[in-house]
Parts: structure tokens; C-alpha cells; sequence
């Protein structure tokens, strides 16, 4: 796996600064933890908290994927009406699930809160957590715009491949923030739990952000084909 991210790769990837901006994005929880001290539990609802704007802005490619097949005639893409809040219930139960596991886990005892009680209670786990939301939501807004419709991903992407991405991340994203977690609550250094925390998130943000290369290079490989077999 790691063989596929060469030097050539990441010096593409990083030549784009949609991948800095995602990287300051990234690593911007560690000013939160010096100048607001944030522990363990603000830094875990915060990725949480990223788990809804990742679902906010997969429902957003999906209606893109399948308006824009529409306008092609490519009837499939009608399905759109029906995944798009099939897909809102599906993930939005799914996080709630994830939710209230965190939420126990982090030594919170809320039960079984309503969706707007997590969120509640997610936002008020640490000083200025709308401020770090808002900044995750800037940054997805950013890859949206340029990348997605700019770009021209819009054109290119499948309904049901972009339906299907945001489980697989979020799944593999946690499995490593709850394994940090739990060294985090328990280590006798607190700080060092959560800067590791913090490194797990960075790196797992660089790999996406090579895999976006690869994807992008990918797609203007099939683009420069295109053009050659109509010569």
C-alpha cells in the first residue's frame, strides 16, 4: 500500500493548496489544546462533529452525480431522489450509533440522547468548538467548490460510488481515534494522548489527500486518452 505514495505523488499532491489548507485544517486542534486545553473528549466530539459535514457534503456530491446524469440522459441518475435521503437516514442513524458509543466511552453517562442531544452535547465539550466545526466546514466547502465542480469531478463521478465513500473513511478514521482514545484517558501523560490523537488525524488526512491525487490523476489520464482515441 504505502509503495503507491511516492515522492513524485506527494510533491503533486502538495503542489495544490487545497492540501494545505487541509493540512492546517488538520493540525489547527493543537493551538485548541495549548490556548483553550482541550482534553481527550473535546478533540474525539470534534471528529465526530467532522463526521456530519463529511455526510453534509457526500449527500451534496450525490445530488450533484445524479442531477448531472439527468441532464445528460442518462436516466439512472433519477435515482437520486431516492438514495439522497435514503442516504441522509442511513448515515445520520449511523453516526448517532457512533455518537452516543463516543459519548459513553469519553466517561460521559448521557444514555441514549436524541440526535439533537448529541450534537448539544458534542458542541459543548470544549471552548470554542463552533470555531474548529466552522473551519472543518470551510475546508470541505473549499474541495467542494474547486475540486468537485470546478474541476469537474461532477462530470465524472458515479451516484453509487459516492454513496458508498464516506463509510469506509469514517470506519477506518475511528477505529484508530477510539484505539488513541483509549491510550489518551489512560496514559499518565494526558498531553501526549491527545498529540497523538492529533497525529493519527494528520496522517490519515495526508493519506486521503494522496488518494485524491491519485484519483485526479487518474481521471486526466482517462481525459488524455479520450482525446487521443478521437483523433
Amino acid at each position: 500500500m504505502t509503495g503507491k505514495y511516492t515522492p513524485s505523488l506527494i510533491a503533486r499532491a502538495y503542489a495544490d493548496p487545497l492540501s494545505w489548507l487541509n493540512l492546517a485544517v488538520d493540525l489547527l486542534p493543537i493551538w485548541a489544546i495549548f490556548q483553550f486545553g482541550w482534553g481527550a473528549t473535546p478533540l474525539v466530539a470534534l471528529y465526530w462533529l467532522e463526521n456530519l459535514v463529511i455526510g453534509l457534503f457526500a449527500a451534496a456530491r450525490m445530488l450533484g452525480a445524479g442531477l448531472t446524469q439527468l441532464s445528460k440522459g442518462i436516466m439512472s441518475g433519477a435515482a437520486v431522489f431516492f438514495l439522497v435521503p435514503f442516504f441522509c437516514f442511513h448515515y445520520g442513524a449511523f453516526c448517532w450509533g457512533h455518537g452516543v458509543f463516543i459519548a459513553n466511552f469519553s466517561n460521559q453517562d448521557i444514555g441514549l440522547p436524541s440526535p439533537q442531544g448529541l450534537l448539544v452535547w458534542a458542541l459543548g465539550t470544549g471552548p470554542h468548538m463552533l470555531w474548529f466545526l466552522g473551519a472543518i466546514l470551510a475546508a470541505n466547502l473549499a474541495v467542494f467548490l474547486i475540486d468537485f465542480i470546478a474541476r469537474g469531478e461532477i462530470t465524472r463521478t458515479k451516484l453509487d460510488a459516492e454513496m458508498t465513500a464516506p463509510y469506509g473513511r469514517i470506519v477506518t478514521l475511528h477505529v484508530a481515534i477510539i484505539l488513541g482514545a483509549m491510550f489518551a484517558f489512560g496514559a499518565e501523560e494526558p498531553l501526549m494522548g491527545v498529540l497523538l490523537l492529533i497525529l493519527i488525524r494528520v496522517a490519515f488526512g495526508m493519506i486521503l489527500t494522496l488518494r485524491r491525487r491519485m484519483r485526479r490523476d487518474a481521471q486526466l489520464a482517462e481525459r488524455v486518452e479520450g482525446k487521443g482515441a478521437t483523433v
